[in-house]
Parts: structure tokens; sequence; C-alpha cells
């Protein structure tokens, strides 16, 4: 097996940001993964749905994600204010730095490495792997939390669709039209359900996605339809949620996506030990993150029994935005104390 090199992973990272991967669309980006691996000798194949596998060591499995959100964002090197080089482009930060500092690790370690698809919208790729493939030892998720930190704490995520329809009435009476009755509906579910003790982590939070309504196409009624999704802390679950919303919910027709429940891991496991120990190493002073947001490792942890930490290179402020870059030397960085975890972990 050949080594891969620091300009390996900025190499790698410059041509996934340059292969588009919105959700759905993963698959030539699956293949300049394929590629890398293969040239560097090791296995690796997709599955039925996208994943990217290359089997190894299993004592660490080393996974991201493949996909991105839409939006371009012109793809160039130059040097931030402070004066550092940095990659800009959708998917730089979340999370193809990350997933290019993965790949990189695991030819270096012999550990395991997993590419997932549709991490931002429906985690199709990780629900396929958690339902097919056994347990490793350890996971490492691959997610921005600067080089010097890792994250052990995700809240989990609930989507409400409400539909309603009225009859329609003159736009100068007081009856109330469908539009009005969606928008009575979120004032009533926020009331109900959204929590406003302790920081942003700990409560339960929910915003509306979606709406449209209209007069319907015989004109006898108005409809409309409101998406909110709920973020949901440690303390609470998918059922509790779907429960209070359902519980407010007096008219119209209420459907559920099927929910990811929020994680938190202990920071005294090994795979967090030997973070911190990599990161001292590398002249940090690690910090220990918990995530406002979901990831894939919510559900890596309600199916597997085994530690884990989410890990990556990256301003996760910068996640989805106009102005999504990641600076180089923390992409060297990161990809450093990550192989050092790795190999500590492999090697006890």
């Amino acid at each position: 097996m050949s080594a891969a090199t620091a300009t390996d992973v900025r190499d790698l990272l410059v041509e996934l940001v340059e292969t588009p991967s919105v959700s759905g669309d993963e698959d030539e980006c699956a293949e300049r993964l394929l590629a890398f691996f293969q040239e560097h000798g090791r296995e690796a194949f997709t599955d039925e749905v996208g994943n990217v596998h290359a089997p190894a060591d299993d004592g660490v499995l080393l996974t991201s994600h493949l996909d991105t959100v839409p939006g371009e964002v012109p793809i160039r090197i130059e040097q931030t204010e402070a004066g550092e080089p940095a990659l800009w482009g959708r998917g730089s930060v979340d999370a193809k730095g990350p997933l290019a500092a993965m790949a990189v690790a695991a030819v270096e370690t012999g550990a395991s490495f997993l590419g997932v698809v549709g991490e931002e919208t429906d985690s199709r790729g990780a629900r396929h792997v958690v339902a097919t493939r056994d347990a490793p030892e350890a996971v490492i998720n691959g997610e921005p939390s600067g080089w010097d930190a890792v994250t052990l704490g995700y809240r989990g995520i609930l989507t409400a669709t409400y539909e309603v329809e009225t009859e329609s009435a003159h736009a100068a009476g007081p009856e109330k039209n469908a539009v009005e009755a969606a928008l009575s509906w979120y004032d009533r579910i926020e009331e109900s359900v959204a929590t406003t003790a302790g920081d942003v982590f700990e409560r339960v939070t929910c915003k509306p996605r979606a709406v449209d309504g209209g007069s319907t196409d015989d004109g006898m009624g108005v409809t409309a339809t409101m998406d909110v999704e709920f973020r949901i802390p440690p303390d609470e679950t998918v059922e509790s949620v779907r429960e209070a919303v359902s519980e407010a919910t007096a008219a119209g027709s209420l459907s559920f996506s099927e929910g990811i429940e929020p994680v938190t891991a202990s920071p005294r496991t090994p795979v967090a030990r030997a973070f911190r120990v990599a990161i001292r190493e590398a002249g940090g002073e690690p910090s220990l993150l918990r995530k406002t947001g979901t990831s894939d490792m919510n559900l890596f942890a309600e199916a597997w029994a085994c530690p884990m930490v989410t890990y990556g290179p990256g301003d996760s402020a910068l996640d989805h935005t106009p102005n999504e870059h990641l600076v180089l030397s923390e992409l060297d960085r990161a990809s450093e104390v990550l192989t050092t975890a790795t190999e500590q972990l492999l090697n006890p």
C-alpha cells in the first residue's frame, strides 16, 4: 500500500469540492473516492444506495458524508482576511474537508472507511448501513468541529407536515381561511412544544421550513400546507415531541417524518481520550462540543453500542452559507490529529 501524504489530503479535497454532489446526485463524487482508494491499493466498492465502502480494520470506522446542500459557491483558493490560504466552495466545510481527511487517514492507518449519501436530507445512506452492516469497535464520524475540538452531542430531529382545507369565503369577511388556520396551528404548537429553559442544545425548538396555500382548483375552497422542523434535546424523544404536536392539533391532517433521536456520547471513552491526547500532541487544547443540529452520528449511536465521536476540520458556522470555505492549514492539522488518534485506537 502506498502512503497518503499531506499533499494528498489537499489534492483530494480540491477534487471532491470540484465534483458537485447535491443530495440525490452523489455518484460522481463516489467514483472519485473509489479511484482514490484504488490508487492507494485499497479495495473499495459502492452499495445499493450509493455509499462508498473501503473495508479494512474495523477497530475504527472512519465515516463522513458525500452529499452537500444546494447552492453554488465559486471555487477558488485565496487568502482569508487573516492571511491564511483557504478553499472556497460548496461542501468545503460540510463535509468534504472531513471526508478527505477521513479517506487519507484510512489509507495511512488501515482503518475501515465509509462515505455515506443523503445526510443532508433523509440520511438514507446511514440508515442503510446500520440495517446491513455489523457494528465496528469504534466510530469517528466526520463533520466540522475545528481541528482542536471533538463533538459529543447532537440534538435529534423530527419534521411535521400539516394540511388543512376550508370553504372559500369573501376575503373581506370574518371567517378564517386555511392559510390563517395553518398560521394559528404553528403558533399553538410552538407554544406547547418549544421550551426556553437552558441553552439551545437543551431545548426543543421548532422552525417552519415551507408554507404553501391558496384556492383549490375548483375555486370552492382554500388549502394550506406547512412543514415544520423540530430539534430535540437529549431529555426528550422523537415520540414525546410527536405526541405533544398531535395533542396541539385539533383540525386538519398531520403527518411526520421517521425522526432521528438525540445523542450524547461520553467524554470518557477510549475514542474521546485518543482525540484529547492527539490534539495536545499537535499543540492544541482540546474542547468538547455539543451541536444544536443533527448528524449521522445520531443514527450510528442508536444502532451500534460502541464508542464514538464526531471530528473534522472547519468552522461549522460556515455550513450551508455563501461564504463556505476551509482554511487549508486547519485541514492539515486535523488530518494529522485524526491519523494520530486512529493509530492510537488501532494499536493501544
